[in-house]
């Protein structure tokens, strides 16, 4: 009784235009005589697939400021075919969002640092032909935009970044006839040749706003500016906004006819040495300086001193 096996084959991450070739085997037995013979050789090219996937590099909206310019948000494109081949990458605003970025320029991340660098970084025309990748190669897209003045504190705008195979797209199964690597045909994948992905902005603004006012005692007790009158400057600063200031500095200079009143300065009520030591303040006879460092949204910090009207 002749047994034969067929050894299976399978295709699937195999390179496009790679030959499957497949031999089965027989046995038999002659009496006490065991033969084994081949079968012909059945060959299979393998066609190209054509897929594609993009995905964003960036976990979270990148905070930007208003008026911004060239911004960037990084993707991964990947060939997810089985053979060589080019993308065409198109960046575009997304509708329907708070603002709309202006996309000013796509561009290859050569070094892969996430930061555009001119003369290093290769420059792609929107809508048009990247390098070919290999299959399973992936490179890092570059997506710089300009964020409009008009774009409300805390608003978001997206952008969209759409790579689009070059030797076709469309429903899966679809035939590029002869169109594959070594004259093969292509056929769409499951992706239909064609993904995209987006990334985000957050407009983050902030504002100081520094309020001055003044209280008079003179020395019969009005609140008239007599010579002998003191005065406490109140300085008000107050922080709006969706992100936190760096470096918040208040300073005041000792009006011209009158004298600083030494141990006067306060940070929220809270006194101050004149000295440059080691708390928020310093004041001498030509004026008063506070540190305030970082301040969150919602933050109001106020100073006051005191002078003399000589």
């Amino acid at each position: 009784m002749a047994v034969i096996v067929v050894s299976p084959a399978y295709a699937r991450g195999v390179r496009a235009g790679s030959i499957v070739a497949n031999t089965a085997t027989a046995t038999y037995d002659v009496g006490t005589t065991t033969t084994t013979i081949n079968s012909n050789t059945v060959s299979l090219r393998v066609d190209e697939v054509l897929d594609v996937t993009v995905a964003s590099r960036d976990a979270n909206d990148a905070g930007v400021a208003a008026d911004a310019k060239n911004q960037v948000r990084t993707f991964t494109v990947t060939n997810a075919g089985n053979g060589p081949e080019a993308f065409n990458l198109s960046a575009l605003s997304v509708n329907g969002n708070a603002f709309n970025p202006a996309v000013t320029l796509v561009a290859i991340d050569t070094n892969g640092d996430g930061i555009y660098e001119a003369g290093t970084d290769l420059v792609v025309a929107n809508g048009n032909a990247a390098p070919v990748l290999e299959p399973d190669a992936s490179y890092t897209v570059l997506v710089l935009s300009d964020i409009p003045a008009t774009a409300a504190d805390a608003s978001r705008g997206e952008v969209r970044l759409s790579a689009l195979a070059v030797t076709g797209s469309g429903d899966p199964g679809t035939v590029f006839a002869g169109k594959g690597l070594n004259g093969g045909d292509a056929v769409v994948g499951a992706t239909r040749a064609n993904a995209d992905a987006k990334g985000g902005f957050i407009v983050a603004k902030a504002t100081v706003v520094l309020t001055k006012s003044a209280t008079v005692v003179d020395p019969f007790g009005g609140t008239r500016g007599l010579p002998g009158a003191a005065i406490t400057y109140h300085l008000v600063a107050a922080v709006s906004g969706s992100v936190s200031v760096g470096g918040v500095h208040i300073g005041d200079t000792i009006p011209d006819g009158t004298t600083y009143q030494s141990g006067s300065l306060t940070l929220d009520g809270t006194a101050l040495t004149d000295a440059a030591d080691g708390d928020a303040g310093a004041a001498s006879s030509s004026g008063i300086a506070v540190g305030l460092g970082t301040q969150a949204p919602g933050t109001s910090r106020t100073v006051t001193f005191t002078v003399k009207i000589n």
